[in-house]
């Protein structure tokens, strides 16, 4: 009785709930910790729904990755003609597409199907109550960085030596080339001791790198002076590229129509011609290219002669406007579908490199004439596409300005980056 009366008493009561209570959250805390972790093989997003994610693989068909996931024929033919009538997706990209596959649970048939063909779009069918497939496009939304990078060229380098070095991507020197060709020749222009700086996008999604953008500014200490370029957007919506002034940056014509070619005779007035061995005027510039060198056209314009002759060979002459035209010589062979009276648009192949006619190894002639006078491609002075208006010019000024004092700031730290 003793021992009972002990155990009712208030102050002992009191103890043993309250030891209870101690007991049964530590069995509580330990259920919690060592309690299994679900299973997360990248399948399950959101209650019991079941999502899987398939890479399109070399010899991956819509119909066959469809069927695979147990859908009928008569789904895979209703989801073929969806995506190809709203999305305009007929066809799959090996080690490119993806294709997300959502079930309610494990055990039931697909209800959602999304295929992300690029990492900026996605395209989303859903099977409704009736047994339709419906579709919507997706816009991913893009975090673009603005990055800053500069380089020098050393003794014996090229400016992609010197790019690659500076950590530009490959194809970010390929744009630069393709506006500074306008400006100038990268084989005579380059020495040591030049410097450059290129401002680009990089685009990320989710925290991750995902591609480059364009080329916002681009800065190259020429042996004619620096040339500088930057990316505007006018009031109607059009970009382009515009030097300091807001002058057109993009000239009409290039100087050197193939990228990184060699120049192995200059314009001139008096040269020995390697083949008939007599001082006579060379009225353009020879670049070296393997044969097969696709030969795009310096600049828009309609073929106004395509033909053979003794001196050029195979050779395509271009008309740009009044004032302008461009001739190609020593062709292997002409594009099938550019012949005489064919509109051309700029940087479009208009034949390939080789060594018909008068010539001792494979390369590319190329001529300006201007007003019927042949001038030299690498010092003639060329007409912009389009320069910015007075408004328009003020405008650029502020956004020149804007631009040039984050460049200042992305000098000091390049691993900085400006949001855009």
């Amino acid at each position: 009785m003793k021992k009972a009366k002990d155990i009712l008493n208030p102050v002992n009561l009191t103890r043993m709930v309250m030891a209870l209570a101690i007991l049964l959250t530590l069995i509580a805390i330990f259920l919690v910790v060592t309690r299994p972790a679900p299973v997360n093989a990248g399948r399950t997003r959101g209650g019991d729904e079941c999502t899987s994610v398939v890479v399109v693989a070399s010899g991956d068909t819509l119909s066959k990755l469809l069927l695979e996931q147990g859908l009928t024929h008569n789904d895979v033919d209703a989801i073929a003609k969806t995506l190809k009538k709203d999305a305009g997706i007929s066809t799959l990209r090996a080690d490119s597409d993806k294709i997300e596959f959502t079930r309610p649970t494990d055990s039931e048939p697909v209800s959602k199907i999304v295929v992300i063909p690029s990492p900026w779009k996605q395209v989303e069918l859903t099977c409704d109550g009736t047994g339709a497939w419906n579709c919507k496009t997706v816009d991913i939304e893009r975090d673009t960085r603005a990055v800053y990078r500069a380089g020098e060229i050393l003794d014996g380098d090229s400016f992609y030596l010197a790019g690659q070095r500076a950590g530009v991507p490959a194809g970010i020197l390929a744009d630069v080339y393709d506006l500074l060709a306008f400006e100038m020749d990268f084989e005579r222009d380059v020495r040591a001791g030049q410097k450059f700086w290129v401002v680009y996008e990089e685009n990320f999604s989710g925290g991750q790198k995902i591609d480059n953008g364009r080329v916002l500014a681009v800065s190259f200490d020429a042996l004619r002076g620096n040339v500088k370029m930057y990316r505007y957007r006018k009031a109607d919506g059009t970009t382009g590229y515009y030097d300091a002034d807001g002058n057109g940056a993009i000239k009409s014509l290039k100087r050197t129509p193939i990228n990184n070619a060699k120049v192995t005779s200059s314009f001139s007035n008096k040269r020995k011609h390697p083949v008939l061995g007599y001082t006579r005027a060379h009225k353009g510039v020879d670049f070296r290219a393997s044969t097969g060198t696709p030969i795009p056209a310096a600049g828009a314009g309609r073929v106004v002669a395509r033909g053979y002759n003794r001196g050029h060979g195979n050779y395509i002459k271009l008309r740009h406007n009044g004032s302008y035209e461009t001739l190609y010589a020593h062709l292997s062979k002409f594009v099938k579908n550019v012949k005489v009276g064919t509109n051309v648009r700029q940087g479009q192949t208009i034949g390939y490199v080789g060594s018909t006619g008068m010539s001792t190894g494979p390369h590319l002639h190329y001529e300006i004439i201007k007003d019927g006078k042949h001038v030299n491609p690498m010092t003639v002075k060329l007409p912009a596409i389009s320069n910015l208006n007075k408004s328009e010019k003020k405008k650029f000024a502020e956004y020149r300005e804007i631009m040039d004092n984050a460049i200042e700031e992305l000098k000091k730290n390049q691993n900085l980056f400006i949001q855009l």
